[in-house]
């Protein structure tokens, strides 16, 4: 069965900085994709936040089984209505890959419901990734830490719920800890942030940091996609002639 992946991207960055474009010369989301794209099960297409509705209409949408979203400097530039279409999609079961300075996107503290804000200090300093769950299924595949020479530091506290596992936890040569990897479901659907991915370092052609993203689309994509929540009035014509009481109590009849 294939995977339909959209890789989401504000693709701002990689046009005004020489620096990053060097790195990613068409874009994150390409460098995603390319990766990805290497699997024969996975089908992948792009979006970026300039295309009309940001490249993320309704059929998009739709025949998407796993978002991948990277956005740093353009948050408060995704409109709300793209926001609403996209949480909705998570709760019907579209799976949401949430990726390093995205845990400060829209869509990403509507889901947490918190601030989602976190310590910060870009001044490339080395981090190690330990893995705290080893039988996960995105931790797959992946040794027991992994040595990133030079990322922007996040450290705690970082201001969301209680995750639902933790898979890694980053520490910084500055002395910082960060829970760097982990889990949640909304509604249906299955959502994973992953913190290493500052613009400035290649951590997107890191083999390690390439299957642990490979390995998260695989475990988030929906078995199916569910109607949209709605309440609903339940017209069910009951008939009391099926009952038997005990005392002022209904029971349903049997036999």
């Amino acid at each position: 069965m294939t995977i339909n992946v959209t890789v989401w991207n504000e693709f701002r960055h990689e046009k005004t900085e020489e620096k990053v474009k060097r790195i990613y010369p068409k874009g994150i989301h390409e460098t995603i994709r390319d990766f990805l794209g290497e699997d024969k099960e996975i089908i992948v297409q792009t979006a970026t936040l300039d295309e009309p509705e940001h490249g993320l209409t309704e059929d998009v949408l739709e025949k998407t089984d796993v978002l991948i979203w990277w956005g740093h400097c353009a948050h408060d530039e995704v409109t709300d209505a793209i926001v609403e279409r996209v949480y909705q999609q998570v709760l019907r079961g579209m799976g949401l890959i949430v990726l390093h300075s995205a845990h400060y996107s829209k869509i990403f503290k509507r889901l947490m419901g918190t601030t989602c804000s976190l310590r910060w200090r870009e001044v490339g300093e080395r981090e190690r990734l330990w893995v705290i769950e080893q039988n996960h299924p995105i931790t797959r595949g992946i040794p027991e830490y992994i040595d990133l020479p030079h990322e922007e530091m996040y450290g705690e506290r970082f201001d969301i719920p209680d995750p639902e596992k933790v898979l890694f936890l980053g520490w910084f040569e500055g002395g910082e800890v960060f829970r760097a990897g982990i889990t949640y479901t909304r509604g249906n659907g299955k959502i994973f942030y992953f913190q290493p991915g500052h613009e400035t370092y290649p951590q997107y052609r890191n083999p390690l940091i390439q299957k642990v993203i490979k390995n998260a689309v695989y475990w988030a994509k929906p078995e199916r996609k569910y109607p949209k929540y709605d309440a609903f009035f339940a017209d069910n014509d009951v008939d009391w002639g099926d009952f038997d009481y005990l005392g002022d109590t209904p029971y349903p009849k049997f036999g």
